[in-house]
């Protein structure tokens, strides 16, 4: 029996395995609802089931519910459109300019609260 690999990524499994596996995230995106809720339920096997699919998926062994191997990194139809969707890389841009003005503004607030001539309070002069 020779299936062809998974359209769901490796990559993303492996992001969802490794901080929410316990809870089974990785199985419910790969469509494996009843071994989600048995992992849900058991907090990964207590940790050993976790283990073993974290294991399985950077192995490239790991399953989806048809039985293919969920093997490919990057998710189905990025690859056609040079690897990163054009929705994340404006929005990245967008995050890149909202930190570079922030930073700006604490590098001003900065200079303003180490001015030696604002922390001394002013003199009365009669």
């Amino acid at each position: 029996m020779n299936l062809p690999p998974s359209e769901k990524s490796r990559g993303v499994a492996l992001a969802l395995c490794i901080p929410l596996g316990v809870f089974g995230a990785h199985r419910f995106y790969a469509g494996k609802i009843g071994t989600g809720l048995l992992q849900l339920c058991s907090f990964g096997g207590l940790g050993l089931w976790w283990l073993y699919d974290v294991i399985l998926i950077v192995s490239g062994e790991f399953r989806d519910e048809d039985d293919r191997k969920v093997s490919q990194w990057e998710p189905h139809g990025t690859a056609a459109m040079g690897g990163i969707p054009q929705e994340f890389v404006e929005e990245l841009e967008a995050l890149r300019r909202e930190v570079t003005d922030l930073s700006e503004r604490v590098d001003f607030t900065e200079r303003l609260l180490a001015d030696p001539r604002r922390r001394e309070p002013p003199t009365k002069s009669d």
